[in-house]
């Protein structure tokens, strides 16, 4: 365990070098959150109460969201490419030589990441909507602190799922197409365009109960709460338990079939 939270730190302290790159992500979260925010509000002055949601819970879905972007990499990022491109050159072959668990070690690192992307990318443009806008953001801690548990084990299935497109660069050594479509797919399904709630009918219900469900919907139905009732709280959190380990598991057997093929030239 204490090599895996050395590695989560090394993963913090890596991404925390890139001032620059955090400060124009911080900017365009904030410039985004604005103009997704004002879309919002014409939206629900038009269909109040839509999705279940009033004006102030759906500017509060905006601008936590904006603070969950980054640390997800619900619209891209993460490591999953660094990933690919080590099974692209052969530099697996050191990551399966060191005395630890792959996907552990990766997941550990992306846990770092994430939780600098919290600090260093979520806090400011959360801050700006605040400030802006009559937000609904819950005055009773243990909501934050059940919120907290949801966003990491959000964190968690965005991992696993990203893991297994790493994996498939065994199969199709470049996974640019592959990214690609995972993510339009990431965009549309966890709620960051719109939140799920809205989608009605059959369609509604399948995809709230789709994994890419447990990294946004879920965590912001729980701050805003959508599951203010224990059994209800214990319900979404087992939700995105559940899908965490169903994913993690076929990551594993992914995993298995994956290295039992690959070949290094040279060893």
């Amino acid at each position: 365990m204490r090599l895996y939270l050395a590695v989560a730190a090394g993963g913090f302290r890596r991404y925390a070098t890139y001032g620059t790159a955090t400060a124009a992500g911080v900017f365009t979260n904030t410039v985004f959150g604005f103009i997704v925010a004002y879309t919002y509000i014409a939206l629900w002055d038009e269909r109040p109460g839509l999705g279940g949601y009033d004006q102030a819970q759906a500017l509060t879905f905006v601008w936590v969201s904006q603070s969950l972007l980054a640390a997800g990499a619900l619209i891209g990022g993460g490591f999953q490419e660094t990933f690919q491109e080590r099974v692209r050159t052969g530099d697996i072959a050191v990551d399966l030589y060191r005395p630890a668990d792959l996907q552990m070690w990766w997941l550990a690192a992306d846990l770092g990441r994430a939780a600098f992307q919290l600090v260093g990318r979520g806090v400011v443009p959360l801050v700006a909507g605040a400030l802006a806008f009559q937000l609904a953001l819950p005055a009773d801690p243990v909501r934050w602190l059940l919120f907290l548990v949801s966003v990491v084990l959000g964190l968690v299935v965005s991992f696993a799922l990203r893991y297994l497109l790493g994996l498939a660069a065994f199969w199709l050594m470049d996974g640019a197409g592959i990214n690609l479509m995972a993510q339009v797919v990431t965009i549309f399904f966890s709620g960051v365009l719109l939140p799920l709630t809205v989608f009605p009918g059959g369609f509604g219900e399948l995809v709230r109960v789709l994994p890419w469900a447990a990294m946004l919907q879920v965590p912001m139905d729980v701050l805003l709460g959508k599951h203010s009732g224990a059994g209800s709280a214990a319900g979404a959190l087992g939700f995105q338990a559940g899908w965490a380990c169903v994913l993690l598991g076929a990551g594993r057997l992914l995993q298995s079939a994956a290295t039992r093929k690959v070949v290094v030239q040279g060893g």
